[in-house]
């Protein structure tokens, strides 16, 4: 019969066995201990003072564009500008070779003169015809004839003088001027191109940047509310039918200036159901420039006796209506509904469901209920969220090896194992 091989680890683990099939050790005495009155985390609910703002996205426009195209064909001789400055309004822009048209003014100049000296002859044979006539020298039909061809030459010289102003302003087309003050944008043309009258492309675009425009995207229910508390005089306002706006730019940043709200459009796009409103901002840095986006925020009005809660106060049920809990008199918490009107910051503005004076469970909910009795501590916001969480520190020493394990798995289940055998054999 061969030899029944029995190893330290196999008597350790039946050992073990052994004294947990026989509850070695003294068992738990009575039953758990019962648990306390938990303690939540309130805050006494106050009225404030807080000033209601809303953010709507919107893009910046030029407060005047003017396209600059020539009025007369010709051959740019020079360019009187520099690329992205500012210009001002008559200020030249383009030379058109002004050679024909210069001749063609010359020559109507000419055909004014000639009709002003035939004017002057006919007059005077007029008057002279006149005079004859009342000695009976000449007939009645010579002197008519003579008064109508004063009038026509009087016609000629007229018409002499449209065509004359007619070239004078082609004349003056040959020099392309600025329309408006503003700044002025690359050219689409060098000296020496081909330029005609009222072509598609525009030889330049001015904008006018200061002030300029903001245009915004806004529900038209919200503006009807808006409207309505303009009405009542709930707004700041800045002026006639506008109100106080503020502006964030790209990075982040808040403008400088202050600008006033306009409803220049009356149109709701059908698509969407929004609505475009204007904003006016000064600009006198430059730093606004046309098709940026943007942020606005209007100061839609202000409240006195605002009630505001932490965002981490209100729970949702699961048709995702808002609640919170109270603590009553009694010590005891107490469900309430609440109506939100929007986020100020990290809390809720409250409209219905607590009023001043109620005590406000922030922190503790996850055990509250209705009727619970607790107690209650003040509740501070905690630090600044951000910061990194503590990292574990380094490993000083490695894992050790699996048969390291085994060892001191073999080790923990004598030593448990003595402690077992000492309940039986207390000699141990």
């Amino acid at each position: 019969m061969r030899p029944v091989l029995i190893y330290p680890s196999s008597i350790t683990f039946a050992l073990v066995a052994v004294c947990l099939l026989t509850a070695c050790g003294k068992p738990p005495g009575g039953p758990p201990p019962a648990l306390g009155t938990p303690t939540v985390g309130v805050i006494r609910v106050q009225p404030q003072h807080v000033v209601l703002t809303t953010q709507l996205p919107g893009r910046t426009s030029a407060y005047l564009v003017a396209d600059v195209r020539p009025q007369v064909g010709g051959i740019v001789k020079t360019r009187l500008f520099k690329e992205g400055s500012d210009v001002k309004a008559g200020q030249p822009l383009y030379q058109i070779d002004p050679a024909t048209y210069k001749a063609t003014f010359d020559g109507d100049n000419a055909s004014l003169a000639k009709a002003q000296a035939t004017v002057r002859t006919a007059r005077l044979k007029a008057e002279r015809y006149k005079g004859l006539l009342a000695i009976q020298a000449v007939s009645k039909q010579d002197y008519d004839d003579a008064v109508a061809t004063l009038g026509e030459d009087e016609a000629q010289v007229a018409s002499a003088k449209a065509t004359l102003e007619s070239s004078r302003i082609n004349l003056a087309y040959a020099r392309v001027d600025a329309p408006i003050s503003g700044r002025i944008g690359k050219s689409s043309v060098t000296p020496g191109a081909l330029v005609t009258a009222s072509q598609t492309t525009a030889l330049a675009t001015v904008q006018q940047l200061d002030p300029l425009y903001i245009d915004l995207s806004q529900s038209s229910a919200a503006l009807l509310r808006l409207k309505q508390a303009m009405a009542r005089g709930d707004l700041q306002k800045a002026g006639a039918n506008s109100a106080k706006v503020q502006l964030m730019l790209e990075d982040g940043s808040t403008y400088a200036h202050q600008g006033t709200l306009e409803f220049s459009d009356v149109t709701v796009d059908q698509n969407t159901g929004t609505i475009t409103l204007r904003a006016v901002f000064p600009n006198p840095e430059g730093d606004l420039l046309p098709g940026m986006y943007v942020r606005a925020v209007l100061q839609e009005g202000e409240q006195d006796q605002a009630l505001l809660v932490p965002q981490r106060a209100v729970s949702r049920d699961g048709a995702g209506k808002p609640y919170a809990y109270v603590v009553d008199r009694d010590s005891k918490l107490q469900r309430r509904s609440l109506q939100t009107d929007r986020a100020v910051g990290d809390q809720w503005l409250i409209q219905a469901g607590i009023e001043a004076g109620d005590v406000l469970v922030v922190d503790g909910q996850q055990r509250a209920a209705p009727g619970l009795l607790v107690n209650t501590a003040p509740w501070s916001p905690s630090p600044a969220e951000g910061a990194a969480p503590p990292q574990p520190p380094a490993p000083t020493a490695k894992p050790p090896r699996p048969t390291d394990l085994r060892e001191n798995h073999s080790w923990h289940a004598f030593s448990l194992t003595a402690r077992c055998l000492r309940g039986f054999w207390p000699s141990l």
